[in-house]
């Protein structure tokens, strides 16, 4: 029997749907990031990237890769295997104390990727509970609806971000234990959580509280704990989860709460006893990089600046970007097919790489464009960016938004409010 038939079948599937993925052969240039070198099909070519998670540019920043480069030299390149046989390095269990010390936790544990943080923490927490249920916001990521899955206990979904909704299925399971399951940052949409009023509600009802804040570590707070550290509620959620790949700039994800907690996982989740552990390398450098901003705002003020021009140039040009208080900035384009059209043109005539959102990320009918400026994304490039979008909607014949003055101005009040700043920011 042929198996080949089903595999092609199903790629073909996602083809008709216009949701088949291709991925460009880049190279980045840690010396002059956020540009990069595209291999074309025609060869060779400068690129600017405009949709990287590495938010501050810190995946460039010298002191993280002299950290790197240092401790791979001394360590050797890899881990030598599980942190369970022979691969508990001294620089894990540092940066396990940097990260316990940036949300004010006990304990801080490390996973290889935040993928694996959420669906072997969230599931391994919620098995450990008897009788748990677990109440999760309807746009949590993927890897935390897996963790929920592999739980294995009852859930209940909760409409995003809605209050009122929540406190009806807490009402609802009475007297069991509970784990509700949010996010602070979502990153489509780029809204924020109400994590103040979450935590009142768990408090109130009994509730164990975790929170994902992949998007938000290194980018707010004062130390850049996160949205959790800006509003004053770290100490109020009992599992604070995030990862080392996007602010941070290096790879890996983490889970900080209290000891007994972290022992817990430590010992039975399945995705931290069965992988191999991060190399010393990266772990020195992802220390590096947390240590660095927690003292330093000059990379969050420089990225809230540049984030406010972006939103205020893309309103400018009458550009349908999602309002956010964030520094994420969806530009809609609401249909498959032209959203790739769309970052094709970008790529090949102006070269600017963006990836087109699609589903499953995002619902049918809300495709976009996703924006991530960091603070290395200039003036120029900025004007750049703006004149390249408006000739792909002339081109394509996208939809803009309505000439009206109070949908531009809404818009650009959000940049304006992005720029000022914000408690502990």
């Amino acid at each position: 029997m042929s198996y080949d038939h089903f595999f092609a079948d199903a790629v073909d599937a996602l083809r008709r749907e216009r949701r088949y993925r291709t991925f460009a052969d880049v190279e980045r240039d840690a010396t002059r990031f956020p540009r990069a070198t595209w291999h074309s099909p025609g060869g060779p070519r400068e690129i600017v990237v405009w949709c990287s998670n590495d938010y501050l540019g810190m995946g460039s920043h010298p002191a993280v890769v002299e950290a790197m480069r240092e401790t791979a030299l001394r360590r050797g390149a890899g881990a030598g295997g599980t942190r369970n046989i022979s691969g508990n390095s001294h620089e894990i269990v540092l940066l396990e104390r940097e990260l316990a010390d940036l949300h004010g936790k006990e304990q801080g544990l490390v996973f290889t990727s935040g993928y694996v943080s959420n669906a072997t923490g969230i599931s391994t927490i919620a098995k450990l509970i008897p009788d748990c249920v677990v109440i999760s916001d309807e746009l949590n990521h993927n890897s935390m609806i897996e963790g929920v899955r592999q739980g294995g206990r009852q859930k209940f979904i909760f409409r995003h971000n809605d209050l009122a909704h929540l406190e009806e299925i807490l009402q609802a399971v009475a007297d069991r234990p509970k784990l509700i399951v949010f996010e602070s940052v979502y990153s489509m949409d780029g809204d924020i959580a109400p994590m103040a009023a979450i935590c009142d509600l768990a408090e109130r009802y009994g509730a164990m509280t975790y929170l994902d804040e992949v998007h938000a570590v290194g980018m707010y707070g004062p130390r850049g704990g996160g949205v959790a550290e800006r509003d004053g509620v770290m100490d109020r959620i009992d599992v604070i989860e995030g990862t080392l790949g996007k602010a941070f700039g290096v790879v890996g994800g983490y889970l900080t709460g209290k000891r007994v907690v972290m022992d817990a996982v430590r010992s039975y989740a399945p995705g931290f006893i069965f992988t191999t552990a991060l190399p010393p390398a990266v772990a020195a450098a992802a220390t590096a990089s947390i240590r660095h901003l927690k003292a330093s705002n000059a990379e969050r003020d420089g990225q809230r600046r540049q984030v406010a021009k972006v939103k205020a140039a893309l309103a400018a040009a009458g550009l349908p970007q999602m309002e956010t208080p964030t520094h994420i900035v969806p530009v809609m384009v609401g249909d498959a097919k032209a959203c790739k059209a769309a970052s094709d043109v970008l790529l090949n005539e102006h070269n600017i790489y963006i990836q087109p959102i699609n589903y499953p990320t995002v619902p049918r009918g809300t495709e976009r464009l996703r924006i991530t400026p960091t603070p290395f994304h200039n003036d120029k490039l900025i004007a750049h960016l703006a004149d390249a979008l408006n000739d792909v909607w002339n081109r394509l014949d996208l939809p803009r938004v309505r000439d009206t003055g109070s949908e531009r101005r809404l818009v650009a009040a959000g940049a304006a409010s992005l720029a000022m700043p914000t408690a502990g920011g």
